[in-house]
C-alpha cells in the first residue's frame, strides 16, 4: 500500500488554495499565539490535533501552518496517517508565518 504524503507550499500558495471551497486552515500554533497574530483559519495546537480531527474532518484539502513550519510539518504527517483520510489534499507551509514577512 501506497503511504500518503503531503505536498510543502509556500505561504502566498496557501492563502489561495485555503480560499477554495472545501479548504481550510488549520494553525497549530498554542492559542495565545493565535491570539496575537492569525492568518484566519481554525486554531488547533499541536497537542490537540488528534483530539479535534473531527473539526477537520468536513474538509477536502487541508492547509497546516505554524510560525515556522516545524510544528506544521508534524501536523501534516499525522493527518497523512488517517487511513479515512487518503483522499484528502494535505498541505504543509514551508517556513510558516514568519515567510509571509
Amino acid at each position: 500500500m501506497e503511504k500518503k504524503t503531503y505536498a510543502d507550499i509556500n505561504f502566498r500558495q496557501a492563502l489561495a488554495l485555503i480560499n477554495e471551497p472545501g479548504a481550510v486552515l488549520v494553525d497549530v500554533r498554542e492559542n495565545w499565539e493565535f491570539e496575537e497574530f492569525n492568518e484566519g483559519g481554525i486554531n488547533i495546537p499541536l497537542a490537540e490535533i488528534r483530539e479535534k480531527r473531527p473539526l477537520v474532518a468536513p474538509y477536502h484539502t487541508i492547509v497546516v501552518i505554524c510560525t515556522n513550519g516545524v510544528r506544521s510539518k508534524v501536523a501534516a504527517m499525522d493527518y497523512c496517517r488517517v487511513p479515512e483520510w487518503a483522499a484528502k489534499q494535505i498541505y504543509h507551509v514551508k517556513g510558516g508565518i514568519i515567510e509571509s514577512e
